[in-house]
């Protein structure tokens, strides 16, 4: 019987967890953390976007089928979903968008020399429209509409003014596509300005 790494443990093994526990503790991801660290939680949720799970009743009841093999894919034990859903709630946002941006700059570099198939002289982004069923009452900007595609076209408008204007990136030195002047902290106050909706927020030093 075969007794090595599992191929989600070799997969898992490509990764930069040194990196990865760096950005964590930027962000104390894991201060007072007894059961379900910031990695952990990166794996099992890396393992249920590969294995196609649906929900997180869907994941639990995977992984305790497959409680004898969690050690040696990185996964201690078999997690509750309620622990799950707790760390999604509670977890700075901004450890695994952080982590995303630096699996990206990874990525390019691996496929750079890749043919798409196609002559293009600007970078491409392929964005899901899959639509989800939100709460208005915690996603106001999520209003459904009935002319589906027009209100898509107009967000994924909106979103790609923020992105190339003001969404900043580790591989652009925390500067965004476009690029932007520096303001000095003399130059006036900071003021925060929603972005698509509210979903995204954009900062700049105006004169009283």
């Amino acid at each position: 019987m075969y007794v090595g790494k599992t191929l989600f443990a070799q997969v898992m093994d490509f990764l930069p967890w040194k990196t990865c526990h760096r950005i964590v503790a930027r962000y104390g991801g894991d201060h007072r953390v007894r059961t379900l660290s910031c990695a952990e939680q990166f794996r099992i949720m890396a393992f249920a976007q590969l294995t196609y799970r649906e929900s997180l009743r869907d994941i639990e009841v995977c992984l305790a089928a497959q409680a004898a093999k969690l050690y040696h894919m990185g996964i201690r034990e078999p997690v509750a979903r309620s622990t799950l859903a707790d760390a999604s709630e509670r977890r700075d946002w901004r450890i695994y968008a952080d982590y995303a941006q630096v699996l990206i700059v990874q990525a390019r570099k691996l496929y750079a020399a890749d043919s798409l198939g196609m002559e293009l002289s600007n970078t491409v982004y392929a964005l899901d429209s899959t639509t989800i069923d939100l709460c208005l009452s915690m996603f106001p900007w999520a209003l459904f509409r009935s002319t589906k595609e027009r209100h898509l076209r107009r967000i994924l408008s909106m979103y790609f003014d923020y992105y190339h204007r003001w969404r900043t990136h580790l591989s652009l030195a925390m500067d965004c596509p476009e690029g932007r002047p520096v303001q000095p902290h003399n130059q006036g106050t900071a003021l925060e300005f929603p972005e698509v909706g509210g979903l995204h927020h954009h900062y700049e030093r105006l004169a009283a």
